[in-house]
């Protein structure tokens, strides 16, 4: 009889061991999930608003996958962290998922001033401590690397998109220097590995830009330089979609259009 027991207890937890969570198993049935962690110029903005993240508008270009978009205004690397959104990110992903971060407009600025959202000044694993004399700062590259690594240790695949640009063409004429973060992103896939990519979303949305001249890409921005309205930020989703396509990135087989029917050129 005890063998019995022990046999039978054996094979219950065996069969508990290998089913999943209804909700997982619901997930995996529905097909990969496509999420998206990064700023204003990303996230969806609610209500009657001038402006728009180019996260509200991804969806309609891809099939076969979902998109959720967890962006959120005013947000850096370092404040996606310490607020814990990268660890929830991280506890939702289940293999198959596929992530999108991009950072960069709220990571600059003055260590020393504490606003919470600026990283510390390094292409490494710098480290910076605030006045308080216990507040340890990462780099950009530490906190992306950590979430990204975390994120493919659960299954996930990682794309580090470069932010995308002001108004290039506010000063006159449309000029782009790449910003420092352009860098910084590869230097976060190199850290990460093969389950992570990088896609420059910041130099297509440039380059359309200057093609398009400074009348029309004034028009776009309708409160700044910084945050596009719904017009700018389709027009930037579609780009990042060209991006995709041009570069046959992993997220190229769920999106529903063919490369020539996207704005923009292929760099």
């Amino acid at each position: 009889m005890k063998f019995f027991c022990t046999v039978a207890l054996s094979a219950l937890l065996a069969t508990f061991a290998m089913a999943a969570p209804a909700e997982e198993v619901e997930a995996r049935a529905a097909g990969p999930t496509l999420y998206m962690a990064g700023d204003s110029t990303m996230a969806t903005a609610r209500g009657a608003s001038k402006i728009q993240g180019w996260g509200a508008y991804l969806a309609y270009s891809m099939k076969g996958i979902k998109v959720v978009n967890k962006a959120l205004g005013g947000r850096s690397a370092r404040s996606y962290t310490v607020e814990l959104r990268f660890k929830a990110l991280i506890d939702l992903v289940i293999p198959g998922d596929f992530v999108i971060i991009s950072f960069g407009h709220n990571d600059g600025g003055r260590i020393k001033d504490n606003n919470g959202r600026t990283d510390c000044p390094g292409s490494g694993n710098e480290t910076c401590t605030l006045p308080d004399g216990k507040t340890v700062v990462q780099t950009y590259v530490t906190y992306l690397t950590d979430a990204a690594t975390a994120l493919v240790d659960k299954g996930a695949t990682v794309i580090i998109s470069s932010p995308t640009p002001r108004n290039i063409c506010a000063a006159g004429t449309c000029t782009y220097t790449p910003p420092r973060w352009v860098e910084y992103s590869k230097k976060v896939v190199a850290n990460t590995g093969s389950k992570a990519s990088f896609i420059d979303h910041g130099l297509y949305v440039a380059n359309e830009y200057k093609r398009l001249g400074k009348a029309q890409v004034d028009r776009l921005y309708p409160i700044d330089q910084l945050h596009p309205g719904p017009e700018g930020s389709e027009l930037i989703s579609k780009l990042f979609v060209k991006a995709v396509l041009c570069t046959n990135s992993v997220l190229a087989p769920f999106v529903k259009n063919a490369t020539d029917t996207v704005p923009g050129a292929c760099v």
